[in-house]
């Protein structure tokens, strides 16, 4: 049977907002026909390997949902995967999938925004949860998480609408990012080590832009 996650109290629903609710309805319609999807994390892969971490490494995966990377990092042998979701029902379908698998990752159902990481990783993956985050208080609170969650020699991954970026996904507002957005966010702490911008192809046939950027965290 598929691991519990570890689940906090939903927080009040509100339009154009990024809830647990908006996200469980988006879940439901179905994940593999969303314009997010991707049956394989080729360039979170690429990106891992290209950064030289290996299967030793703890890596965090916020805003996961029903994401492939999980299933991915298992085939790869990392052991020490933790995903993170506000959307309990996302993190279901991923852990139906991966069946008995499930067991060997840390499921955490919670608002990034709010979390208090319970212990730091060696890799901090995000694929498109900031580019949701438009207020200025909600990307410190993201900033903050990260800090909490990292350690000096971390490595993060993100992956963002680029400036060539939809305005909008599954219902919500998003925004665009350049590099020097990215290196905001990141904060000091952290130096950005590449970028690069990929078109990832919808199941519909239309592309989104997106903006990938690794980075070191150097201080303490």
């Amino acid at each position: 049977m598929p691991a519990t996650p570890q689940q906090s109290t939903p927080q009040q629903s509100t339009p154009q907002q990024s809830t647990p609710q908006h996200w469980d309805t988006a879940y439901a319609q179905g994940d593999t026909t969303r314009g997010w999807y991707q049956s394989a994390a080729t360039v979170s892969l690429d990106l891992l390997r290209e950064s030289g971490v290996g299967p030793g490494a703890s890596i965090l995966d916020i805003g996961a949902g029903a994401s492939v990377f999980v299933d991915d990092l298992l085939a790869a042998g990392f052991s020490d995967v933790t995903v993170l979701d506000q959307s309990p029902i996302g993190l279901q379908i991923a852990q139906e999938r991966l069946a008995d698998r499930a067991d060997d990752v840390t499921w955490i159902v919670d608002d990034l925004r709010q979390w208090t990481p319970p212990r730091q990783f060696d890799v901090w993956h995000d694929r498109a949860v900031a580019h949701f985050l438009l207020d200025q208080d909600d990307r410190d609170c993201y900033r903050s998480s990260l800090m909490s969650a990292t350690h000096a020699g971390s490595l993060v991954i993100i992956g963002v609408f680029g400036p060539q970026g939809p305005t909008m996904c599954a219902g919500l507002p998003v925004r665009r990012h350049t590099i020097d957005d990215v290196n905001a966010l990141l904060g000091p702490a952290f130096t950005i080590t590449s970028t690069t911008t990929i078109d990832h192809v919808r199941p519909d046939g239309d592309t989104q832009q997106y903006l990938w950027s690794t980075a070191i965290r150097h201080t303490d």
